[in-house]
């Protein structure tokens, strides 16, 4: 076949070597998690065995690159929902392990860092229902310093200790809703943002119309072209079933299937780069988002700090004004005071006591 069909081949082949190293390169940005996610949501069908070296790859990692394996978590799990629920599935059975892994692991580096993290992300599969509450109030148990329950297939508990955790239910369950409760998502939410602050630079806020063009340019994107999506849902089934490739007993058969497959890899190919391209440029615009709306805080705040120092300085200004009015009012009218001249003549003016007599 030709290059674009072997490029094809490769773009859609899993293994656990290449996910292996594919962990082994991944970093804390957010580019470098998204795109890692896309790669295992698209090879979903391998979700046991993703989940199962994403484990054993988590347990190696150094613990300054724990936690990023929890952020990479997160996002496959939310964001392949649409698709199924193999990974939701697969990660409940190793997601508690994991937190109490990290949060361990990391007890003398940036500990307090790391527990503010996962809290936050444990805060919002609350918030979104990812996971089920039974297992998110274990994974809460780790943060709280209680007795983790026992997972439905380990060993049963004594009567004793049952007894004890029913007792615990009502109190828990409040604790829960308190996790899910709007104000708390805000107050998450604006400490986030005051860290982000911190690291800020005003020049880094995009111009208006510059994030206006962004955000119309995605309107072409590729996963809005219907068409494209339309010739590829009509691709017949022998270019994407090898097995199919045992009824071709022609070579004029063959020839043809040969040019179906270049030519469906050709329109994949393409339509994937221009996924790529649109993943890329959604990341650019939703960071110029986030810079604006960063940017406005900050000059929300200032503009905030300027009208109560004029407030202040017209409350000066009134008073000043409020205290002179007091006091013209207080001074005597000089045109009601009686007249002390008695009728004598003006004094003479300095003109008319210098004036030589003629």
């Amino acid at each position: 076949m030709t290059s674009s069909y072997q490029k094809c081949a490769k773009m859609s082949s899993f293994s656990e070597k290449a996910l292996m190293e594919k962990l082994g390169g991944l970093n804390n940005s957010q580019q470098s998690i998204q795109t890692m996610s896309l790669w295992l949501i698209h090879h979903r069908k391998h979700a046991k065995a993703i989940v199962k070296v994403w484990w054993g790859e988590l347990q190696r990692a150094k613990p300054n690159k724990k936690l990023v394996f929890v952020y990479l978590a997160n996002d496959v799990v939310q964001n392949s929902k649409k698709k199924g629920s193999e990974f939701t599935m697969e990660f409940t059975t190793v997601i508690d392990k994991a937190f109490s892994h990290v949060v361990e692991q990391c007890q003398n580096d940036r500990h307090d860092r790391t527990k503010r993290a996962l809290e936050k992300t444990l805060n919002v599969w609350a918030q979104r229902n990812v996971f089920d509450k039974e297992l998110l109030r274990r994974m809460k148990a780790v943060f709280t310093g209680g007795e983790v329950v026992v997972p439905p297939d380990s060993p049963e508990q004594p009567r004793t200790a049952k007894k004890a955790k029913m007792t615990e239910k009502k109190p828990k369950e409040k604790e829960k809703e308190e996790d899910v409760n709007p104000e708390k998502f805000k107050e998450i939410l604006e400490e986030q943002d005051e860290e982000d602050q911190e690291k800020f630079n005003p020049d880094d806020m995009p111009d208006p119309e510059a994030l206006v063009k962004s955000l119309r340019e995605l309107e072409n994107a590729a996963s809005s072209d219907a068409g494209v999506r339309e010739k590829i849902a009509k691709l017949p089934p022998e270019v994407q079933d090898i097995s199919m490739l045992e009824k071709i007993q022609e070579k004029d058969s063959a020839e043809n299937l040969s040019k179906l497959v270049n030519d469906a890899c050709s329109l994949l190919t393409d339509y994937n780069d221009r996924l790529n391209k649109e993943l890329e440029d959604r990341q650019h615009t939703f960071k110029m988002f986030h810079n604006y709306r960063l940017g406005q805080k900050l000059e929300l705040k200032s503009a905030e700090e300027k009208l109560e120092e004029y407030k202040s300085k017209l409350a000066k200004v009134t008073s000043v004004r409020k205290e002179l009015k007091s006091h013209i009012q207080n001074l005597p009218d000089l045109t009601l005071l009686p007249d002390v001249t008695g009728g004598l003549a003006p004094l003479p003016s300095a003109g008319d006591l210098f004036a030589i007599d003629g």
